[in-house]
This record gives structure tokens, C-alpha cells and sequence, in this order.
């Protein structure tokens, strides 16, 4: 069976980025997006490129200290692949996890004695 065409459709790369960002920060460990090194990206720690039109992603994060990043890493991989895939439709080329940083919680200062 032939499949009718009945125009185009097109994708923001917000949609992409969004979509990248929002399933990243939904696995445990994730403490926050990193900052991706571009100027004026509206997206902080997401790098979202259409290659061939195949997605590749690059995505910056900084962990919690209890995080195993190897796993969250490969999580974070996994989870982003799927959810373009299904949302979108995409086939999903690469998605490169850049770990900075560990995000300690800042101790508060003891209180003075009286």
C-alpha cells in the first residue's frame, strides 16, 4: 500500500531540545543541566543537531553525589534515544552525556553559641 503525502511537517529543534532535557533531568542522580558552552542557547545543557535526518544529542550534567555515572550516563543515553523515538519519530544517531560535575548540598554554617 503506498502512503499518501499530504504536505511536510517540521520540527523545531526546541521540541528536540525540550524533549532531551526533560527526560535527562527525570533520572535519578541527575542534579541539574550542565552548561553546553554555547552562547545564547535558550536550552542550557542541550546540544540537539540533525544529521542526515538522524538526531544526535549532546547532552551536559552534573550528578549528585551518590550517583554511579556509568550507569546514569548509559540511562541517560537509553531514555533520550526512546523518548525521541517515540514522541517524534526520529531515528537517533548518537547521544554523548557529558558528566562536569558532582554537586555537593552546602553545609550550613553551625549556628554561634550563646
Amino acid at each position: 500500500m503506498a502512503e499518501e503525502s499530504y504536505g511536510t511537517i517540521t520540527m523545531a529543534p526546541n521540541v528536540l531540545n525540550t524533549i532531551a532535557r526533560l527526560t535527562t533531568l527525570q533520572v535519578p542522580g541527575v542534579a541539574r543541566m550542565g552548561a553546553s558552552g554555547r552562547l545564547l542557547r535558550a536550552n542550557e545543557g542541550v546540544i540537539v543537531e540533525l544529521v542526515n535526518d538522524r538526531v544526535k544529542a549532546d547532552i551536559y550534567i552534573l550528578v549528585k553525589p551518590e550517583a554511579k555515572m556509568l550507569e546514569i550516563g548509559r540511562k541517560i543515553q537509553h531514555e533520550v534515544a526512546r523518548s525521541i523515538k517515540e514522541i517524534v519519530g526520529m531515528d537517533v544517531e548518537a547521544v554523548n552525556v557529558h558528566v562536569q560535575d558532582v554537586v555537593y548540598p552546602i553545609a550550613e554554617p553551625a549556628a554561634p553559641r550563646a
